[in-house]
């Protein structure tokens, strides 16, 4: 009996738990800070183990490792190298679903020299972008094409149905990642020119696009595009973008929100303050009533007093007269905590995964623009979209290594067609997860 370790027992973890403890010879074994939250993804299966476990405990966390044969870490990316160091030590394969930092690079050469595989970005974004990518982009290379632009999106939305705020967004994975994520800087290239975009400028960077079967969503920048050339192999793209889909109304918000310092993570002191009191200091101002705060803030930011993005400002709770119920904190934990009781998805409500890719080929003879697009909805009384394109990826990746079908070793990403052909194959059969592609003669 094989024994997998499960580091995180979050808002997308139970597709991944299901799925494990449906296979023969595995045994599940889920080490979380909150014990119940372990136990509830187990349900008392006789193949599942539910333990209490603080990640900063670093000799429980080397003792957990130690007596698994493979470990997949769910928690935040700032423990996934300690982790792995655990993981190199006593020679186990590591699975995240996270982005390699530079840390996790670093220990390539190490991973090969032990046999292990510390395979990452094997979620939905990144994970299933990269799959689905490389599976055209080698096609194409295979039939003599060129990929000479490529684009790619994707975004966790709230299903159509549940569209009900006037934010056109609703928490589907991590809520504090999702405000982190808007303290990114972002890099492309556009026609063969390199495009840096500051993060104060991240979501002023914005164009629409027109997605089949939705209609036009945000895209901004998602993180550095640049580095895919050679990831991806895109040595003759003079164009790769990949961004990150929002509702129309979402950058704009975003970007007046950035400009006044909102997701600064330094820990002040807001006692005695109101949540209007706040707002106003974020322009220099104190004891002002709504409607003055509405005039100087409209000044600041340069927009009419009548903005919708005033109106949203008061809608999450910004010129409430309220005490700040959490004083010592962050700006962007003070504006988390305001969002979490405004768009957080409720028990009921329905969620929607939208990834869509775009490419130009050109071929001795022809040229192609293909469309690749993946829309997909959470189940009514089931998982959330989310939450089954993120963990299966990793669960069935899980499964393929015990099983001995994928046996590279070193630091790797999903881009391998070793990899990510019989993931892709085995979520088409087990949620019908499949792409819709048009191709258009240029």
């Amino acid at each position: 009996m094989k024994k997998v370790l499960l580091l995180g027992a979050g808002l997308v973890t139970k597709p991944l738990v299901d799925y494990l403890l449906e296979q023969e010879g595995v045994e599940l074994h889920i080490g979380s800070r909150t014990l119940k939250k372990a136990e509830d993804l187990i349900k008392g299966h006789k193949k599942g183990v539910a333990f209490a476990l603080n990640v900063d405990d670093a000799q429980a966390l080397e003792n957990a490792v130690k007596e698994r044969d493979l470990v997949i870490s769910l928690v935040p990316y700032t423990y996934h190298v300690p982790i792995a160091k655990f993981c190199l030590k006593y020679k186990k394969n590591m699975i995240t679903t996270s982005y390699v930092s530079p840390q996790m690079k670093e220990l390539d050469n190490q991973a090969k020299k032990e046999g292990i595989l510390i395979l990452n970005e094997i979620g939905l974004d990144p994970g299933i972008d990269h799959m689905s990518a490389m599976r055209i982009i080698n096609k194409a290379k295979a039939e003599g094409g060129k990929v000479v632009s490529f684009k790619s999106y994707c975004g966790g939305l709230p299903h159509p149905e549940n569209n009900d705020n006037p934010l056109g967004y609703k928490f589907s994975w991590s809520p504090r990642g999702v405000l982190m994520a808007g303290r990114n800087n972002g890099k492309f290239l556009e026609y063969g020119n390199l495009i840096e975009v500051p993060n104060s400028r991240l979501f002023a960077t914005y164009h629409l696009v027109d997605v089949p079967g939705l209609g036009d969503l945000e895209a901004y920048p998602n993180r550095d595009s640049v580095q895919y050339k050679e990831i991806y192999g895109l040595d003759d793209a003079h164009t790769i973008y990949r961004g990150t889909f929002r509702n129309l109304g979402w950058c704009n918000l975003l970007h007046k929100m950035v400009s006044l310092d909102m997701f600064r993570m330094e820990e002040e002191n807001f006692e005695g303050m109101t949540y209007l009191d706040y707002t106003a200091s974020l322009i220099g101002e104190k004891g002002l009533t709504k409607k003055e705060l509405r005039e100087k803030l409209a000044k600041k930011l340069n927009i009419s007093k009548a903005s919708e993005i005033l109106d949203k400002w008061e809608w999450i709770g910004l010129f409430d007269k309220k005490k700040i119920k959490n004083p010592k904190t962050t700006r962007l934990d003070l504006l988390l905590e305001l969002l979490l009781e405004k768009i957080s998805l409720k028990k009921d409500e329905l969620d929607m995964i939208v990834m869509h890719h775009e490419f130009l080929i050109e071929y001795k003879e022809r040229k192609e623009k293909i469309t690749s697009t993946l829309i997909d909805f959470g189940i009514p009384k089931g998982d959330s979209a989310m939450a089954r394109t993120v963990s299966l990826p990793a669960a069935i990746a899980a499964q393929l290594i015990l099983e001995g079908k994928i046996q590279m070793t070193g630091v790797k990403i999903p881009v391998e067609e070793t990899i990510y052909e019989p993931v892709l194959k085995e979520l088409e059969k087990r949620v019908n997860l499949k792409f819709e592609e048009r191709v258009y003669k240029i």
